[in-house]
């Protein structure tokens, strides 16, 4: 095997689940660097091995062995070294899925600086308060004019003189070029020792949360955070030695390094990286086909983009194993795919606080909108004040504390206040709700803010939305509560409708008694309105706080 893996598990192969549960451990050795012993072991050990192949929608593509990722992040290394990074600087990252955000965050994994990803979407406001939450000291971003821009435009309203780097063939004033700066730099980078050093329990990257529910936290993680990801990638992606992995997301998203980084190289196999500019179904189904895709992981709303298409011309038989996070899965979603693609969808459960923490692991059978079982990562506990609820009650998803061994975030970044708000009574509290049946599979309800409650009943919204998504007229889809005089909140549903169908008044009743005859009628959206989009974050999951805090203002 040549594979890393060994070296950090107990064991590798595992009968069932209850076997994986019962008796998997990591194997954390003292100041482990993701950069030195997985990226540089692989580049000395075996050179040739394929780390990275990057394409876009100008057919450019780009191959890169884990050799040549060692000497790149070596420049990079030294090119930000010279400016004057070093151990605890953070760094701000809006590199979109440009490759040379690989370069980067490696290398500052070296130096012991703290990478700070970020969407290439921000506007002044978003990056002033990224800037000043964060201490930025310096940015490496793409060099889109939009963007330059707003990072010019908050510059102006801050008192801090930044390191700036850009990706890419243009010039701005005052801004670095990555790519001519670092062929000025040897390929060499020593371990840092003394003072330089990093150790397990230093902070290895910083990551805004995805900002459902209000401003994002800054989450941070320490440097045993990518061997938790060995959980995500080996038995949840099930990635193969030697094969090729593609999770589809923004590096401003930390999916991106669940999906695209740290479990996968361990594992040993290939990241696939479509750098595209505007999402397309079609496109991204011809990627996995061309590149030969082994496994896959994308949020629900990228399948069911992809399961309104006629995909019967197109052979998907190099995949193995497909798998969905982010938002909960719609069984009719579950379904379609598997018409499909002949694949059942594993469905995962983490945040960015955490790695993977509940999935369908790869001796499972999935169950249709089940979020599948407990990682042996973690000791998770529904809680209701205090106390566990019985099978079939909900209660608050709760990590135990003590004895986590990798993969808990360590608090949110100088934010004490909202670390003791979800950090208590031993337990990390996720804000999540969820229920778990006879078998030990769990049930996402929502998040605490998200559950409706009307007449007495508590509605979880992903239950109705699951039913909405079930009309062909259906696209997309969220549910809010609005408040009501006689029955405290009432169902809303905001809906994307399908192409070739019309909104109506004759529509929404259509729907609403589709609903009915789907869930308990209590639970019908007793308001539809219908729009173009939904208001997402980066990571794609539907912002319903934004759709609460709009119709409060009405």
């Amino acid at each position: 095997m040549v594979s890393l893996l060994k070296d950090y598990v107990n064991r590798v192969d595992y009968e069932s689940y209850e076997d994986f549960k019962k008796n998997f451990k990591f194997k954390i050795p003292e100041n482990f660097n993701f950069g030195f012993d997985i990226v540089d072991r692989y580049g000395d050990e075996h050179p040739n091995k394929l780390a990275l192949l990057w394409v876009n929608d100008f057919n450019q593509e780009k191959r890169f062995t884990f050799n040549d990722m060692k000497k790149y992040s070596n420049k990079a290394a030294n090119f930000f070294k010279s400016l004057g990074i070093e151990k605890g600087d953070t760094v701000l990252l809006t590199l979109k899925n440009r490759y040379e955000f690989w370069f980067s965050i490696i290398a500052l994994h070296k130096i012991g600086a703290i990478p700070v990803p970020a969407t290439h979407m921000l506007k002044a406001k978003d990056i002033i308060y990224r800037i000043e939450k964060a201490n930025i000291k310096g940015i490496i971003s793409i060099d889109e004019n939009y963007l330059i821009k707003e990072y010019v435009k908050a510059e102006k309203r801050i008192d801090k003189d930044l390191i700036k780097i850009t990706i890419g063939d243009k010039t701005h004033e005052n801004w670095l070029n990555f790519n001519d700066n670092i062929q000025n730099f040897g390929d060499e980078f020593e371990r840092p020792t003394g003072v330089d050093k990093t150790y397990n329990n230093d902070i290895m990257i910083l990551y805004f949360s995805s900002g459902t529910s209000g401003q994002p936290k800054i989450v941070k993680h320490d440097f045993t955070y990518p061997i938790a990801h060995i959980i995500t990638s080996k038995y949840w992606h099930d990635a193969v030695e030697d094969g090729l992995h593609y999770t589809s997301a923004d590096t401003g998203w930390m999916k991106a390094v669940w999906g695209g980084l740290y479990g996968q190289w361990i594992v040993g196999t290939g990241v696939f990286i479509y750098d595209y500019d505007r999402f397309d179904p079609i496109n991204l189904i011809e990627k996995i086909e061309k590149y030969k895709i082994n496994t896959f992981c994308a949020p629900p709303t990228i399948y069911r983009f992809l399961i309104k298409e006629n995909l019967s011309k197109h052979d998907f038989s190099n995949l193995k194993n497909l798998t969905t996070a982010g938002e909960p899965l719609n069984p009719e979603v579950f379904n379609k795919v598997y018409d499909i693609f002949g694949l059942k969808l594993k469905e995962g459960f983490g945040q960015t606080e955490t790695v993977i923490s509940i999935a369908n692991f790869v001796w499972m059978e999935p169950k249709p909108g089940s979020m599948g079982k407990i990682s042996p990562c973690y000791n998770v506990k529904l809680l209701k004040d205090g106390n566990n609820v019985d099978v079939g009650d909900e209660g608050e998803l709760s990590i135990k504390t003590d004895n986590v061994q990798a993969g808990l975030f360590s608090g949110y970044h100088k934010d004490e206040k909202k670390t003791i708000d979800v950090w208590y009574d031993g337990f990390y509290h996720s804000g999540d709700t969820a229920w778990k049946d006879e078998d030990g599979y769990l049930w996402f309800v929502g998040r605490n803010d998200d559950i409706i409650k009307s007449s007495g009943y508590r509605i979880g919204p992903f239950e109705v939305e699951s039913a909405l998504i079930s009309h062909p007229a259906v696209l997309e889809c969220a549910i809010t509560g609005v408040p009501d005089d006689v029955r405290g909140q009432i169902v809303k549903a905001t809906i994307v409708l399908s192409k070739g169908h019309i909104q109506s008044e004759g529509l929404k009743k259509e729907i609403q008694n589709h609903v009915k005859t789907i869930t308990a009628p209590y639970k019908y959206p007793r308001l539809i309105k219908f729009v173009d989009e939904l208001p997402k974050t980066i990571s794609g999951k539907i912002r319903r706080v934004q759709i609460r805090d709009h119709d409060a203002k009405k």
